[in-house]
């Protein structure tokens, strides 16, 4: 086993890098094709070499698996398919002796239609206290044969279902995920036992996910586009019930980030006030183009919503739902938004690798938190799936237009020339790798000092050894055109050259790290970054 680093102190959150593991795609312990916590507890030591100091996991319960486990029926069992509740609370133990943390994932907006509680309410009709715990309502029309309302969904397709009594219930994803009542004291009550259990278990920290969806209106009114308050985002009763999810938190040290994607800065605050959550993930920078003037507008904006309530930021890339930047900064429109994603757009890899280099360096020296999508780390691009091969339900539900997200969810190759590149030995990944994946293992680019994985671990073993990098202030520099430059504590200085042409750096006393080799001149090529001692 790799030699355990330095935990972070009590407030270790405010700066950590946390990587994110999806369970299914990670490696594979027992030869069945689907990743597992076997194989996970396997590969810690590359965790611990690559620097992080946490891992969060995507959820790892009981699930039919029809939106990728975010479908749960059990949040106190692992599925068999990754593991047992033993194996989870050694995978817990054996990252704490390495100096790892585990955040898990808790999916509180719904439930699967597995869910002891669901199948019940099915069967006790109408009426019934079952149904209490759901949003059972009858249809509108003559014979109730029309949804009750009129509300988008999340994925394509429609929002309510009908059961064979007749009445309709609420499902803001898919059928198969029916939303919680959230104004009914057993959900709430439920949800703060389940923290507890997993507190209970060593986990240091959970990720919210859906946060701002949980709590609906009562009436259940029809949407209107631009009509404030939205019917079923963010409202207000939301943070009555985060501030009882923090009260219990605060009884184990543990933490909070919520996926939290609202456009109005002031409200997005509200959540991450001291007695709510501690972070939340920051979706303008993620879905932000490779552009100067936009970056560092998101820089600016991302830091002046956390000001107020004295919260650190988080930086992100990329996640198990969103393009690979190695794939997305290859393309003419480098930003992120799922109603763009298509079949077919093209990608220069090459301009997209060294983009994603200096992307590295810039959102590692960005004051906060960094959350690192597995496979990041090895430069990983998109995959291009085969229809038939396609399992998330995003393409299905759009009818075929949407190529989904299991692109971004391929196995992760380990070994170059081992079958299935190392993941697993004994059956065929449930994705399919592309040909040519082993050119991306962890064991080739380990043995190669230009690889994205060496550039990944130099960053963050200097990120942990340098005071100026992590949590604290952040200072523009003058820069040309299409150059970011800013100061952070200790004299450390970030640049980077997103303009046409290469770029003189300012004056420094060492160059700590550089995501591409500087030109014979000294300066910065375009599409790099370096980090400097001034």
């Amino acid at each position: 086993m790799a030699a355990p680093h330095s935990p972070r102190t009590d407030d270790w959150w405010r700066e950590a890098v946390i990587y994110q593991v999806y369970p299914r795609s990670f490696a594979d312990g027992d030869g069945d094709g689907t990743g597992d916590l076997a194989g996970v507890r396997a590969r810690l030591p590359h965790l611990a070499r690559l620097g992080v100091d946490a891992v969060w996991f995507t959820p790892w319960y009981a699930s039919p698996l029809v939106d990728g486990g975010y479908d749960v029926s059990d949040y106190r069992t692992i599925d068999p398919a990754f593991g047992t509740l033993a194996e989870a609370e050694k995978l817990i133990a054996e990252a704490a002796e390495l100096g790892i943390r585990v955040i898990v994932d808790i999916v509180p907006n719904h439930v699967s239609d597995q869910h002891p509680w669901f199948r019940a309410a099915l069967a006790a009709g109408p009426g019934s206290p079952e149904r209490e715990l759901f949003h059972f309502r009858t249809g509108r029309g003559e014979g109730g044969e029309l949804p009750p309302n009129n509300w988008p969904s999340q994925f394509s397709g429609p929002t309510w279902t009908r059961v064979p009594d007749g009445e309709w219930y609420l499902h803001l994803f898919t059928p198969e995920q029916p939303d919680l009542n959230w104004a009914h004291p057993a959900v709430r009550r439920e949800h703060e036992e389940i923290l507890r259990f997993w507190f209970e278990r060593g986990v240091a920290g959970v990720r919210i996910d859906s946060a701002a969806l949980l709590v609906k209106d009562p009436a259940l009114a029809d949407f209107e586009e631009g009509v404030d308050p939205h019917p079923y985002i963010d409202q207000d009763e939301l943070h009555d019930v985060y501030r009882s999810w923090r009260s219990i938190a605060d009884e184990y040290g543990a933490v909070f980030v919520g996926e939290v994607w609202l456009p109005d800065a002031e409200r997005f605050a509200r959540y991450l006030r001291p007695d709510e959550l501690h972070t939340a993930f920051n979706f303008n920078f993620l879905a932000c183009p490779w552009e100067p003037d936009r970056l560092r507008r998101a820089i600016d904006d991302t830091l002046a919503e956390h000001a107020p309530v004295g919260a650190p930021a988080t930086w992100v890339l990329c996640n198990h739902d969103v393009t690979r930047t190695v794939t997305r900064y290859g393309r003419a429109d480098t930003s992120f938004d799922f109603a763009k994603k298509a079949f077919g757009t093209p990608s220069d890899l090459a301009l997209g690798t060294r983009r994603a280099r200096a992307a590295a360096l810039l959102t590692l020296a960005l004051p906060g938190s960094v959350y690192l999508y597995q496979g990041e780390e090895l430069g990983l691009p998109e995959a291009d799936v085969p229809r038939t091969s396609i399992q998330d339900p995003m393409h299905f539900r759009s009818g075929g237009t949407d190529p989904g997200r299991d692109g971004c969810r391929v196995p992760l190759p380990w070994e170059a020339d081992a079958p299935w590149c190392g993941f697993g030995t004994g059956a065929g990944p449930w994705l399919p790798q592309p040909e040519g994946w082993g050119r991306y293992a962890v064991d080739r680019q380990a043995a190669d000092p230009d690889s994205m994985l060496a550039l990944y671990r130099a960053a963050l073993r200097l990120r942990r050894s340098e005071p100026g990098l992590g949590d604290g202030p952040l200072t523009w520099l003058p820069a040309g055109d299409g150059v970011l430059a800013f100061a952070r504590e200790h004299g450390l200085v970030c640049v980077v050259n997103l303009s046409g042409q290469p770029a003189g750096l300012p004056p420094h006393e060492a160059l700590l790290l550089a995501s591409g080799p500087l030109d014979d001149a000294g300066r910065l090529p375009r599409d790099t970054a370096v980090w400097l001692r001034a």
